[in-house]
């Protein structure tokens, strides 16, 4: 799904909310998650998940071209974890048309 498709979704959800304003709504809520994760801090919905912000250390790594070492910079990255209530949902699932077992 895409963000469109989200938003397509939403509008549908809600009639008496225009695509327009379905829209405002969407991109509110993803600035805002945008926002909290670049403060650090945590965001929690019950049911689907957690995003929060992990630190990457630095550390050493191989070019896989030359096998040269390069020294690979300390950085901030995104993390979902998901929820229980979700992760059960998903299992439950009719497996994709054309997914095979190791496509996880």
């Amino acid at each position: 799904m895409t963000k469109s498709g989200l938003i397509e979704r939403v509008a549908a959800g809600t009639p008496h909310i225009s695509k327009k304003d379905t829209e405002i709504v969407v991109n509110t809520i993803f600035d805002s998650m945008t926002e909290a994760l670049k403060l650090g801090e945590r965001i929690e919905i019950r049911g689907f998940g957690s995003f929060q912000v992990k630190v990457r250390e630095a550390r050493e790594g191989r070019n896989p071209k030359t096998g040269a070492e390069v020294q690979i910079p300390a950085k901030r990255t995104p993390f979902f974890k998901v929820g229980k209530a979700l992760r059960e949902l998903v299992d439950a699932a009719p497996p994709a048309p054309g997914a095979s077992p190791g496509d996880e």
